[in-house]
């Protein structure tokens, strides 16, 4: 798993990973995570401000962790920036792609937290039992709807805490919204009809996933049910405004592009030949180009407590 994140990265990790569950797309769902690795550097890179803002308000609930778990940690930035938030604390990067967890182990030595970083390989929730000691905070990026049975996964998850310990889980938000609703070209709406082919695919995607169980997302009552403590529930905002900087753009036309591709059979033509000028850099309606283009985005964290 890695973190999620918008449009065509991950519902996530994080990285990729709004409600716009940003998955890699296809018609098929599954999700090639180390193929989709320099998407999800870039774009938790670009979502930093509002992670930064996610970890400041962690930082004033949980002031002294001791161990921090990323679970569906992807590549590893977020993980990082937990190391520079929390000096005092190690961090495990947790996922089940390990090539991923070699680009989280070269960054955080790059950013010299390798004395006080590691990672874990293996598929959640089950890896959780091989840590050497309790977290004292387990943060959840997009990864829980990775897994069938998200209640049971939770409960594992609440398991892995030590008492007094907090679970972060980053589910839901909103869409992320690039340009605006009429762009001069092609049926104005586009973005909503694209919303509407992710959340197709989300549903597929969960269906498809071993042991599956449908489950109503409250996530602070799924929280309770695994016996802990609601805390707390804040939204943070990325407000990237037009005229979008050259690394916003890239990461736009990156997120169409593989919404262009893993729609291609559901999009209609019209709205395959708005995307197709959207991407092609020649073309001043394109995001390359066109000056109305921004990045606007809510996530949404949720914490609770294991009792002490």
């Amino acid at each position: 798993m890695a973190h999620d994140h918008q449009h065509s990265t991950r519902h996530g990790h994080g990285q990729g990973h709004g409600h716009g569950h940003g998955h890699g797309h296809g018609n098929g769902t599954d999700i090639d995570w180390n193929e989709m690795a320099p998407l999800l550097e870039a774009q938790a890179e670009l979502f930093g401000p509002l992670y930064e803002q996610a970890l400041g308000w962690l930082a004033g609930e949980v002031p002294d962790p001791g161990l921090i778990v990323d679970a569906g940690s992807g590549p590893g930035v977020l993980s990082c920036l937990f190391a520079r938030t929390f000096p005092g604390a190690r961090v495990v990067a947790v996922d089940g792609t390990a090539p991923l967890l070699d680009r989280a182990r070269a960054r955080a030595a790059r950013e010299g937290f390798g004395d006080r970083f590691d990672t874990l390989t293996g598929e959640l929730p089950e890896v959780l039992e091989k840590l050497e000691q309790p977290a004292g905070l387990l943060w959840a990026s997009r990864s829980l709807h990775h897994l069938g049975d998200q209640r049971a996964a939770l409960t594992a998850f609440a398991r892995r805490l030590a008492p007094g310990g907090t679970l972060a889980l980053l589910e839901g938000g909103l869409p992320s919204r690039f340009l605006p609703r009429d762009i001069g070209i092609g049926r104005p709406g586009l973005g909503a009809r694209l919303d509407a082919l992710e959340e197709e695919w989300f549903a597929r995607m969960r269906a498809e996933l071993p042991g599956s169980v449908a489950e109503i997302e409250d996530w602070p009552a799924l929280l309770t049910a695994a016996g802990l403590r609601h805390t707390g529930t804040r939204s943070f905002l990325l407000d990237l405004p037009a005229p979008a900087t050259d690394r916003a753009r890239a990461y736009v036309a990156a997120s169409l592009g593989r919404l262009r591709e893993g729609f291609a059979d559901a999009l209609t033509t019209e709205d395959r030949d708005t995307l197709d000028r959207l991407l092609d850099p020649a073309d001043p309606a394109s995001v390359h180009q066109r000056p109305d283009v921004f990045v606007l985005s809510a996530h949404t964290v949720y914490t609770a407590v294991r009792p002490a």
